[in-house]
């Protein structure tokens, strides 16, 4: 008798909290309008993400900034190992 008052109760629970969630719910599509640009900055020659963004003839002071880049890319490459190991070496030897 319990069970079944148990059972009935579970019952009217969830049938009741499905018709409160389906009236509080709405099935409908909400989609933004699209942003347009205003006519401004797409049809700039040296846009930011244009075509020729990379080009590198373009660069002033190409032969002293090229080798520069290379150059410090390449010792904090080789650095920054070794620097890792020799801290690594010292934690080491004073613990």
């Amino acid at each position: 008798m319990a069970l079944n008052r148990g059972l009935r109760s579970g019952i009217k629970l969830l049938t009741s909290s499905e018709a409160a969630l389906s009236k509080s719910s709405s099935r409908a599509l909400h989609a933004t309008g699209v942003k347009r640009m205003g006519g401004h900055g797409h049809d700039e020659a040296y846009y930011l993400h244009a075509k020729h963004m990379y080009n590198l003839d373009r660069m002033k002071h190409q032969k002293l900034k090229i080798p520069l880049a290379v150059l410090s890319a390449f010792s904090i490459g080789a650095a920054v190992p070794v620097i890792a190991v020799i801290f690594q070496q010292r934690k080491t030897a004073s613990g």
